[in-house]
């Protein structure tokens, strides 16, 4: 069987510095985006998919669920997990905040920045942190992936 190729050179935990940022591709939220996630998820709360109730209680259009806004985060959206496919151990944890509502006609823009390393003896935690802005650069999510990964020598 022919072997993946790796779309960009393979990094282990040491490779990473902190404060070096991964950026994701854009997004727009549109109809179609909101009746995926509702498909996907299965919630049908009104607030998410009914755009008449949203403005009876004051939303300009269909309001996106918060998971809809935390995967736009996904870090396979970007290169990351193509630089780690060879050092990568797990995905260990993820958590974030939702700061500002995100509409139908949003458009996001997401970066994932390294925040801390810990190292191991032979692995290290690698922590992203996630930041979500909107198309006026008003952060309406932020938060952190964790992720193990092995290092390219025991210790080093």
């Amino acid at each position: 069987m022919p072997r993946h190729p790796s779309l960009c050179p393979q990094r282990y935990f040491e490779d990473f510095t902190l404060g070096e940022v991964f950026p994701l591709p854009s997004r727009t939220m549109t109809d179609a985006l909101f009746a995926a996630f509702q498909l996907a998820s299965g919630d049908n709360h009104p607030v998410h998919y009914d755009v008449e109730y949203c403005r009876a209680h004051g939303m300009p259009h269909m309001l996106a669920h918060g998971y809809q806004v935390a995967i736009q985060t996904a870090a396979g959206a970007g290169l990351f997990p193509h630089m780690v496919e060879e050092s990568l151990k797990a995905f260990l944890e993820q958590g974030c905040r939702f700061l500002a509502p995100v509409y139908v006609g949003d458009t996001l823009y997401c970066t994932l920045t390294v925040s801390e390393l810990q190292a191991g003896n032979t692995t290290g935690v690698l922590t992203l942190a996630t930041q979500v802005l909107n198309q006026r650069e008003k952060l309406v999510s932020d938060g952190f992936q964790k992720y193990l990964l092995r290092k390219r020598t025991a210790g080093g």
